[in-house]
């Protein structure tokens, strides 16, 4: 049976140096353990939740020395996860590069980053989990469905440098996706605002001239006679961005099941596919400590059989 009790009551939380530049949702769930990440949304949204006496968004930065008003709130006794070992070996087997300073991990397809939305966790409890006390921050984000490089601050610094090179556009986005259609020119951009439409169960972003500004250039790599394979660089950072300006120019990405319609879902999954052809195959960032760098993750190899069957000539 769920037994739940609150926390104590209001507490005012001054931000230290290390999570100078956090995101208010990221910092209260840490403050919060035990409580739904809906709930702490829902505590933000109805202005319980204050920096320096005033009301903040979700995704609000903190800066060091704000002060947090918490409130009360209640928690789960059930809400102790314990992420499987061959989960966290999985994630072991996915780095990609570690320093002092920050992680790349390739992110798995299917495996969201956080907890929340009946999640009981997510890929940074799991990483938290395996490396004790740690500091672990995401510094930005992959959709649950979408797999490749991930990167995660290990200081408060830092997140700081980071979340800023993500947030201003310092940092360089390759994708590797699958099309339907056909690209009419070798690179297309397409330079169209996206805003979210609350009426759509589950969440989903459109055109709409009221929107945020975003630019995705697709490069053409392969034509087939029904879809096209190409690299998306991601001028700015939306969410699903990729997924909604390749299904506002006519060419959803195969196997998307938010943005696709039915049919094509039907087609891809004939064809092998179970997940949205999507993968973060190359970041290039300027790290804390001035170098620059740049990762690479392979394709997943079911994402490489559908492609090695196109390149055969094989269905569609």
């Amino acid at each position: 049976m769920m037994s739940s009790k609150y926390n104590e009551g209001v507490r005012l939380v001054r931000v230290s140096r290390d999570h100078h530049g956090q995101r208010l949702d990221n910092f209260l769930a840490a403050q919060l353990k035990g409580v739904p990440r809906s709930a702490v949304y829902r505590m933000i949204r109805t202005g319980q939740v204050r920096i320096n006496g005033g009301r903040a968004k979700a995704a609000t930065r903190l800066a060091e020395g704000d002060e947090v008003r918490i409130p009360p709130a209640r928690i789960r006794g059930d809400r102790s996860v314990t992420v499987s070992d061959q989960v966290r070996e999985q994630l072991r087997n996915a780095i990609v590069h570690e320093d002092a300073d920050l992680l790349v991990i390739d992110k798995p397809a299917g495996m969201a980053v956080h907890a929340g939305s009946g999640l009981p966790w997510g890929l940074i409890d799991a990483l938290r989990q395996d490396r004790g006390d740690e500091f672990l921050e995401l510094a930005h984000r992959l959709d649950r469905e979408t797999s490749g490089c991930l990167v995660l601050a290990r200081s408060g610094p830092a997140l700081t440098h980071l979340s800023a090179g993500f947030r201003e556009g310092r940092v360089s986005k390759f994708y590797l996706c699958l099309m339907t259609g056909r690209l009419p020119q070798a690179v297309l951009e397409v330079d169209a605002p996206l805003a979210r439409r609350a009426d759509f169960g589950g969440g989903r972003v459109e055109v709409d001239d009221a929107g945020k500004p975003s630019i995705t250039r697709f490069r053409l790599l392969r034509q087939f006679d029904d879809c096209c394979y190409a690299e998306a660089e991601l001028l700015t950072g939306r969410t699903h961005q990729i997924r909604a300006h390749a299904r506002h120019i006519g060419m959803p990405l195969a196997g998307d099941r938010r943005y696709a319609d039915r049919q094509s879902l039907k087609l891809w999954k004939g064809r092998g596919l179970n997940r949205i052809f999507l993968h973060a195959h190359r970041l290039v960032l300027d790290a804390p400590d001035g170098r620059d760098l740049e990762f690479d993750a392979p394709l997943p190899e079911i994402l490489r059989r559908v492609l090695d069957t196109l390149e055969a000539g094989g269905p569609g």
